[in-house]
């Protein structure tokens, strides 16, 4: 943080309320825009991402230089680089998301009194929404277009590792927003790093209706303890994959280096391994080699030390750690119901996964995790709005409440009633 980016305290409160007033005056118009009307603001933005590109690397490569300089791990820093392909992915992403039905002013269901009262429950933006993130500058995007589709303006707070990537991605939805006539105000951001800006946003609760951290244990933590707004949470992703014995040996193979290997900085990353001990030789050895071969370390319990010398052993810390890296936690277990109990012990409701072709050890595993992405024979990544077809996500909710799971366009809305009388009074 510069000297420049700190304001007196008195300055980035005022600052802040501007903020969170303006985002309040969009937000009414918002709720009213068309349809086409947010459509043609997100065709827009995709276009000027696109044409901004360039500027968006060169944004990136000076947040990258200065992450180096403060040794940030190599997890966090696959978070934060950018590349064409990753910018181009970003870009359809908000196409994705404007190609989506409007969830606002969808009809839920409706039903007729006996009195003749003709009652609908329908879909409205949930206001202002106040999203805190780290690292990742595609969140940026993504946040910013599901909360236009939805109706909902936002204030984003993005990390100060990718400060510059963040306003220059914000930059292009605000082009998008002006050439489709909606305030720029409908996606703000917060224009400095000074961690206070945090602490106010929590207290804005005249203007903000909802907040949405996405990061570590300890933002999330703060939020929790600091916040005057409800949350939406999106927690650690201390996410599992259990082998069963009647899992096909191929298909684990791939799934489990998938899920660990693909992008090991991502939420839905497996963290740790759950093999049933009758599989150890014929399952485990091999998924062990695969992935000592892709560059994992392997912490595992004595039985997995004893099969592959190459396994470090774990500790208990082990099993409860989001490692975000290529390293991995295994152990062996007894059959499904140890690994369901192990799950509860250590899990974060994020997501699971059990890989099997016993239909029924499949059903007992779905049923009985209580996460809020449970998978059947495929990888834990795919735990990501894109991927369930929503275009993009704010995060993954892992809270019992709604919304739980990846949160889109129709999780960031609620509902009213709306009753058609005719003359009606109550006896």
């Amino acid at each position: 943080m510069t000297i420049a980016q700190r304001k007196p305290a008195d300055a980035l409160v005022q600052e802040m309320q501007a903020l969170g007033r303006s985002a309040r005056a969009a937000a009414a118009t918002l709720a009213l825009a068309p349809t086409e009307q947010k459509n043609r603001a997100l065709l827009q933005a995709a276009a000027a991402l696109r044409a901004a590109a360039p500027d968006i690397l060169a944004a990136n490569a000076r947040d990258l230089r200065a992450a180096e300089a403060k040794g940030l791990s190599g997890a966090m820093t696959d978070r934060l680089m950018l590349d064409s392909k990753r910018i181009e992915a970003i870009a359809a992403g908000v196409l994705e998301v404007a190609k989506l039905p409007d969830p606002v002013g969808a009809v839920d269901s409706e039903w007729t009194r006996p009195n003749g009262l003709r009652i609908s429950r329908v879909r409205v933006p949930l206001g202002v929404i106040g999203i805190i993130y780290e690292s990742r500058p595609n969140v940026t995007a993504d946040a910013g277009a599901l909360c236009l589709k939805s109706g909902n303006a936002c204030i984003l707070r993005g990390g100060s590792e990718s400060f510059h990537s963040t306003r220059a991605i914000h930059a292009a939805l605000v082009e998008g927003l002006a050439a489709a006539g909606l305030p720029a105000a409908a996606i703000s951001l917060v224009p400095t790093t000074d961690r206070d800006a945090v602490g106010i946003l929590l207290g804005m609760s005249e203007f903000v209706d909802i907040i949405v951290p996405r990061g570590g244990k300890s933002l999330i933590e703060r939020v929790q303890r600091d916040s005057r707004i409800p949350m939406i949470a999106h927690l650690e992703g201390n996410c599992h994959v259990y082998v069963n014995r009647a899992a096909d040996v191929a298909k684990a193979r791939a799934v489990v280096v998938n899920a660990k290997m693909r992008r090991t900085g991502v939420c839905g990353a497996a963290e740790t391994l759950l093999v049933d001990a009758a599989a150890a030789a014929s399952h485990l050895k091999p998924i062990l080699d695969d992935l000592i071969a892709a560059g994992c370390e392997i912490r595992g319990d004595a039985p997995t030390q004893a099969l592959d010398p190459r396994v470090k052993p774990a500790t208990e810390l082990d099993f409860h750690t989001e490692f975000l890296d290529a390293i991995i936690a295994v152990k062996q277990v007894a059959d499904v119901d140890e690994a369901i109990a192990h799950i509860g012990a250590y899990g974060s409701h994020h997501t699971d996964a059990i890989l099997t072709e016993d239909a029924a050890t499949a059903e007992r595993f779905l049923a009985r995790v209580d996460s809020a992405i449970v998978l059947h024979n495929a990888s834990t990544q795919f735990a990501d709005g894109g991927e369930f077809g929503m275009g993009a996500e704010i995060g993954i909710s892992t809270g019992r409440l709604p919304p739980r799971g990846p949160v889109g366009v129709a999780e960031l809305t609620s509902y009213k009633y709306v009753v058609h009388g005719n003359g009606q009074v109550r006896p």
